[in-house]
């Protein structure tokens, strides 16, 4: 892991992030993709799959609204990013052993993929940059998304 990914040392911490988030008292500095990552891993780690899908889209769109970031078709939540991550983590939940400590996955999480621009391997920018995709998921169009990683699609 370089020294810009964040390191967590205790489930306190990650606990801490997932709180604030919760509460909406991250502070926008702080929610990073690493955060977004976290969040990610903490509910596919803790709820069922659908749950999980659930807080972590409504969490963002709570969070935005009160940090006063308006989702429009150029900005703020984004569907399809969103579902995107959540099989990535997903997937990578699945090749990791259950066995770990919620914060020795969540730092390998981040260590592996902190490239935020890795849907543009899946995606084109107009693709993934469009209104549609912002409100609803669509499938990449320049690769599939591996099916073991997972088969997310469907709203919850």
């Amino acid at each position: 892991m370089n020294n810009t990914t964040i390191i967590y040392r205790s489930p306190s911490e990650i606990n801490n992030l997932i709180h604030a988030f919760q509460e909406c008292s991250l502070p926008c500095s702080q929610w990073t993709h690493a955060a977004h990552l976290t969040a990610a891993l903490w509910y596919l780690f803790y709820d069922s799959e659908p749950e999980a899908i659930n807080a972590v889209r409504n969490g963002i769109k709570r969070y935005n609204s009160v940090q006063g970031i308006e989702s429009t078709k150029d900005s703020g939540y984004h569907e399809t990013l969103t579902l995107f991550w959540m099989r990535i983590v997903r997937g990578y939940l699945a090749k990791e052993s259950r066995n770990r400590s919620i914060v020795h996955l969540a730092n390998g999480l981040i260590a592996k993929y902190a490239d935020r621009h890795l849907p543009f391997r899946y995606y084109t920018r107009d693709r993934l940059m469009s209104a549609e995709a912002r409100i609803n998921w669509v499938e990449p169009d320049l690769r599939a998304i591996d099916s073991k990683i997972v088969a997310i699609g469907a709203k919850y």
